[in-house]
C-alpha cells in the first residue's frame, strides 16, 4: 500500500485530478498512453475533427419505430430526412432537413424560418442532437 500511494503522490503534481476520483483518473491516465481523458484535449478534438468525422458526430436519435425497425439508437442526420425538434424554441416543429452544415455543427430545416426587419426570410440552424429522425 505504501508503493501505492508513494507512486500517485509522485504523479499528482502533474496533473489536475483531485478528490476521490484521483486514484482512478491516474490509473486510467497510465493505462493506454495513446488515448487522453483532458477535456481540454477532446474538446480540441471534437470542435477541430475533420469533415467525416463530424458526419458521425452530427447524429440524431431515431423515432421509437424506427429504433425498434432497425435496433439502433441513433444515426447520423443526411439531406431530405423528416425530423421533428425535441428541444430548444422550436420544440414540436417537424419538417424535412435542407442542408447538412458540418461546418458550424448544424442542420437546417425546411418549415423552420424566420424573417429579418426587411422581410427576408432566413433559415434557423439547428444542432442535431436537438431532433429526433422520423423518416
Amino acid at each position: 500500500m505504501l508503493l501505492f500511494i508513494f507512486f500517485f503522490s509522485s504523479r499528482r503534481r502533474h496533473t489536475r485530478c483531485s478528490g476521490v476520483s484521483w486514484a482512478r483518473r491516474c490509473v486510467q491516465e497510465t493505462a493506454h498512453k495513446e488515448v487522453t481523458s483532458s477535456r481540454r484535449k477532446q474538446r480540441r478534438a471534437h470542435f477541430s475533427a475533420p469533415s467525416h468525422i463530424r458526419r458521425k458526430l452530427l447524429s440524431a436519435h431515431l423515432s421509437t419505430e424506427l429504433r425498434k425497425k432497425y435496433s439502433v439508437r441513433a444515426m447520423p442526420v443526411r439531406k431530405d430526412d423528416e425530423v421533428i425538434v425535441v428541444r430548444g424554441n422550436f420544440k414540436g416543429h417537424k419538417g424535412k432537413v435542407t442542408t447538412v452544415y458540418r461546418r458550424k455543427w448544424c442542420i437546417y430545416i425546411d418549415k423552420l424560418q424566420k424573417t429579418k426587419a426587411n422581410g427576408a426570410p432566413y433559415q434557423i440552424p439547428i444542432h442535431p442532437s436537438n431532433v429526433t429522425i422520423t423518416k
